[in-house]
């Protein structure tokens, strides 16, 4: 008896179904049956479903003769199920990476309740996902059961089929069946709910929920959804026939109501035509199933009051001055920005006119997120060698709290901020500040770029498809107001030259981000890998993936369950996604479980790589600064090709070739557990591949970068005065995590010192 019994009602899916299929039998949970219900489609679905189940024994597909709808399609999905639980998914809907592993040990640790209720996503057409709104509601539960008597809130959850696990003897025992037509959902997750002696939550994003641009039925407005009224008149016939039921009768009725009043305030849904049918079969199901005494709740009152005297035209008055109310309002909001944008613009170009602050620098990283990289570490050597001068940074409202006490600030719109532009010296950022900036003669514009280009940049990328929208005029004129640029190594110079050809200072100082490499001590080491909650003797793997031009949203190439596993307890696997992508609910489940460490919003990305004994990678640009500590790098490139042909790539970074390569190259999971378990990242031939990589990309990192551009820049120090590069044999490196336990072990307060608890950076 399989654990789980997955049923999938198909019809007019084939474009979605092998997404949906793949993401059931994917999954690192195996213990299921499929059962596939082909609801007579008239399209490919069926062959599809028949290939996939030659392939799959777990797969049993099942062909209607006549379309009967999602309901009775699931009802007989049912009747061939044998698992311990059933759930239901929709043909184009999906289940995310370790979903079903992730039910599995809830259920466990819920002691196996009737019905487990779990999060879910949704997926819209133009690939943006969007959170539900239930996370906060479901994770309070923790791992503690209820019954709704014990705890009603849990009738107010989303109400669809596929958000739950039944226990199976518990749905026979009732004799749930859906009923035929739409919105069979609503009935059936509320009489279950109601019943059921147990139910647990579970907060973890498992169902991706499309929202099809066009063929969803919940999107398609026409008489079909006047279905929903027998639909709660079968809830409420269960509830006579369950008279011991009768005390949640009012928040179920409640809710019925609200459901009433979303479609018909939807045009996707009623039509307007229909809307005065629509509320009179409202108000009669209303009359009909009002429970004695029922009081509604204040925010509910007004709308109940109209149903319960059948006001249509009272209702539609209302309906159009909350239309009317709420377009108001839009408009209000829409003419504020033109005003503002005016006044600012007045304000700027007043501002202009008035002499320049000499002593201040206006300093930004990575569009405003708040001090990091290289402006962070050049602001950090002006405060030592120029106290005289005054650091302001730009920081957008979400970033503030997050910033260190005594950082002086301007929020981006704010007048100050206009009056920083306007009347400072001294610009220092690691992107482009933005178009509405105007330089003035005396401002001195200084970019200090955030990586070396693996990946074509600036005017190298206009034959390739991920800069097809890309306005190369503006990016040239951005650039036009830089004064020095900030190069790491010849080759980024070079690049730099031919794809951004203006007619600023190219300043070969080394990265100032970098200098930390060169700088940190043992104690320091020692004590970021405490913070990061890493024990001693353990090796430490930084997992940093880059962005995808050609994918939207964090698209994991690792099963990082899967790879955590095979590596065993001997390695702690630090995860850090690229900081264009917002949190990831499965990444952070591993986080919760012990698997991998989420280190994705660690304030500094420099401190990790201290902390770690390697680095796996595949195009991010940090390996360049990696390769300073002069540590094991692997290069994972599961999808090399793709990256290459959609992005453009500066040489073969799977070659081979000394320079090119900084370690071993895998290209599937195995390929990698496989080199930490033979050692192969740390032999010989990683060490020879390593070197060659730094001598290349790492010449002029020598812990001196920012001192270089301070006095270049802000001091005006000419460029024979600063100081010279150190050759690579003299150069420090910051000792090796094995090193600075070693140091740290034979200094007992030093020891002491680290006994802090890891901190909560995911």
């Amino acid at each position: 008896m399989p654990r789980f019994s997955v049923v999938v009602p198909v019809f007019k899916v084939q474009g979605y179904l092998r997404e949906c299929l793949d993401s059931v039998l994917g999954q690192s949970f195996t213990d299921l049956e499929l059962i596939a219900v082909d609801d007579h489609s008239p399209d490919h679905s069926g062959a599809i479903l028949d290939e996939y189940a030659a392939r799959d024994p777990r797969m049993r597909v099942l062909h209607l003769p006549e379309n009967g709808g999602l309901g009775p399609a699931r009802n007989i999905g049912v009747e061939h199920a044998c698992g311990d639980y059933l759930l239901f998914l929709d043909s184009d809907d999906s289940y995310l990476p370790g979903a079903l592993a992730a039910i599995d040990r809830q259920l466990a640790a819920c002691g196996d309740p009737d019905v487990l209720i779990f999060d879910h996503q949704r997926s819209y057409w133009d690939g943006h996902t969007e959170a539900s709104s239930y996370g906060e509601q479901l994770a309070a539960v923790g791992t503690q059961t209820f019954t709704v008597a014990e705890n009603p809130e849990l009738l107010t959850l989303f109400h669809v089929a596929w958000n739950k696990a039944y226990r199976r003897t518990f749905y026979l025992r009732e004799g749930f069946r859906f009923e035929p037509g739409l919105y069979e959902d609503a009935p059936l997750s509320n009489e279950a709910l109601v019943c059921a002696g147990s139910i647990g939550c579970l907060p973890r994003v498992c169902v991706d929920y499309r929202q099809r641009h066009q063929g969803a039925i919940t999107r398609s407005p026409g008489r079909r959804h006047f279905d929903i009224f027998p639909q709660y008149a079968s809830l409420f016939a269960f509830l006579e026939r369950r008279p011991e039921l009768a005390a949640h009768r009012p928040l179920l009725f409640e809710r019925a109501v609200s459901h009433l009043i979303f479609c018909i305030r939807h045009r996707e849904r009623v039509r307007p035509a229909d809307r005065r049918a629509f509320f009179r079969e409202a108000a009669r199901l209303y009359r009909t199933h009002v429970p004695r005494g029922f009081t509604p709740p204040r925010h509910r009152a007004r709308d109940c009051r109209l149903l319960a005297h059948n006001a249509y035209a009272l209702f539609a008055a209302r309906e159009s001055l909350r239309r009317t109310a709420g377009l108001a309002r839009r408009c209000a909001r829409a003419a504020r920005p033109p005003l503002a944008r005016a006044h600012h613009g007045l304000y700027y170009a007043l501002q202009r006119l008035l002499p320049l602050y000499p002593d201040v620098a206006v300093y930004s990283a990575y569009w405003n997120r708040g001090p990091a990289c290289n402006p962070q570490a050049i602001e950090a050597k002006a405060r030592e060698l120029a106290p005289h001068l005054r650091s302001v940074w730009v920081v957008r409202q979400d970033a503030v709290p997050s910033l260190p006490p005594g950082t002086d600030h301007v929020v981006p719109g704010s007048r100050r901020y206009w009056r920083m532009l306007a009347r400072a010296r001294y610009f220092v950022n690691n992107v482009n500040f933005p178009d509405h900036l105007v330089k003035r003669p005396g401002q001195v514009h200084v970019m200090t770029h955030h990586g070396t280009p693996l990946k074509t940049m600036g005017l190298d990328q206009q034959p390739y498809p991920a800069a097809a929208q890309m306005d190369f005029g503006r990016l040239l004129r951005r650039a036009g107001r830089w004064d020095v640029s900030v190069t790491s190594n010849p080759h980024s110079a070079e690049v730099w030259d031919r794809v951004f050809p203006c007619g600023y200072e190219d300043l070969p100082a080394g990265y100032p981000r970098n200098d930390r490499y060169a700088s940190a001590t043992a104690e320091e080491v020692a004590a970021v890998r405490a913070r990061l909650g890493i024990p001693r003797g353990r090796i430490a793997l930084l997992y940093a993936p880059t962005a995808r031009d050609y994918r939207k949203g964090f698209v994991p190439h690792l099963d990082l369950e899967r790879l955590s596993a095979g590596l065993g307890e001997e390695y702690v696997l630090l995860v850090r996604t690229h900081y264009y992508y917002g949190r990831d609910s499965v990444l952070r489940d591993l986080h919760t479980r012990g698997l991998v460490r989420d280190v994705s919003r660690h304030p500094s990305v420099e401190d990790l790589c201290l902390a770690a004994d390697a680095l796996v990678t595949d195009y991010s640009s940090l390996m360049f600064d990696y390769a300073n500590l002069d540590r094991p790098l692997v290069i994972h490139a599961p999808d090399w090709e793709s990256y290459r042909d959609t992005r453009g790539v500066y040489f073969d970074l799977l070659s081979g070739r000394p320079g090119e390569t900084p370690g071993p190259v895998t290209r599937t999971e195995d390929e990698l557990t496989a080199v930490f378990r033979s050692g192969t990242w740390c032999g010989p031939e990683a060490r020879a591949l390593r070197r060659a990589f730094r001598a290349r990309f790492c010449p002029w990192d020598d812990g001196r970068a920012a001192e270089r551009v301070v006095r270049r820049v802000l001091l005006g120090e000419p460029s024979s005065s600063l100081p010279p590069l150190l050759p690579p044999d003299e150069r420090r490196r910051a000792p090796t995590p094995q090193e600075a336990e070693a140091d740290v072990a034979a200094t007992p307060q030093a020891a002491h010192d680290l006994g802090v608890a890891p901190e909560p950076f995911s």
